[in-house]
């Protein structure tokens, strides 16, 4: 998968923040996108944006967490471009904020949070690793979280959907690990986005934008990462420690 074929990336989750920062990230490189998201209005600007940066894009409004939708998604993409390179699993929801104990969580809202962030990239990932399968290759980027890893009083549904990705990861990363198919998770630490606004209102301290974390996407999504597979990223020491 290189540039000069234009690898087609689909980004779920794709209308602001770190989605945003991906898309225009891999415009600018010259591959062709797929963008999805619930927010029509946003997911346009952001489609405009990589157009104008000279990227092909189809841009199709979805919620992940429902299955026809995610057929929708993934089969206009095929019918498109005929193929899938690389798909981040990005969309993901909060829940409630400010963030309830476990003990006050609201039964409908904790179904929903792991609905879109576990359930949803699961069934947008089993959809497209099968072309993937079929083609022997591709590249599966999977969003985690600190939360995702060590269990945090607060974190709610959101840690425990985290701690679901990353054994998808990991179960989905052995199941394909005799083929050229890779499956790998990046955790981009603590960024200046509105869902950290939401989940931490009264922060203090200086936030990583999301465009400064975006190499280690490129990366996994290259062939210098053709033989990465299964592991855990850090994004921000990615970019400190110029791993790339």
């Amino acid at each position: 998968m290189t540039n000069q074929t234009k690898r087609v990336v689909m980004i779920t989750g794709a209308s602001k923040g770190l989605g945003k920062a991906l898309a225009l990230a891999f415009a600018k490189g010259g591959d062709k996108l797929v963008l999805c998201a619930r927010n029509e209005p946003q997911l346009n600007e952001v489609a405009l944006e990589a157009k104008a940066l000279g990227a092909e894009v189809l841009s199709i409004v979805a919620n992940i967490a429902i299955a026809k939708d995610v057929e929708c998604l993934v089969g206009s993409a095929e019918a498109h471009f005929g193929k899938i390179d690389v798909l981040i699993n990005n969309a993901s929801i909060l829940g409630p904020s400010p963030m309830p104990y476990l003990l006050d969580y609201p039964e409908e809202d904790f179904i929903e949070v792991l609905q879109v962030n576990t359930v949803g990239m699961f069934l947008v990932t089993r959809r497209v690793i099968a072309s993937m399968l079929q083609h022997n290759q591709g590249s599966i980027i999977n969003l985690t979280s600190e939360a995702g890893n060590v269990g945090y009083a607060g974190w709610g549904a959101y840690g425990i959907s985290k701690f679901a990705v990353e054994g998808l990861t990991q179960i989905w990363a052995d199941e394909v690990s005799e083929s050229a198919v890779r499956v790998n998770m990046v955790d981009p630490g603590e960024m200046n986005t509105s869902m950290h606004a939401l989940a931490i209102p009264d922060c203090d301290y200086e936030l990583a934008e999301p465009e400064a974390v975006v190499d280690v996407f490129l990366y996994l999504a290259s062939e210098a990462a053709s033989s990465v597979h299964g592991q855990r990223f850090r994004a921000q020491e990615f970019v400190r420690e110029g791993i790339s």
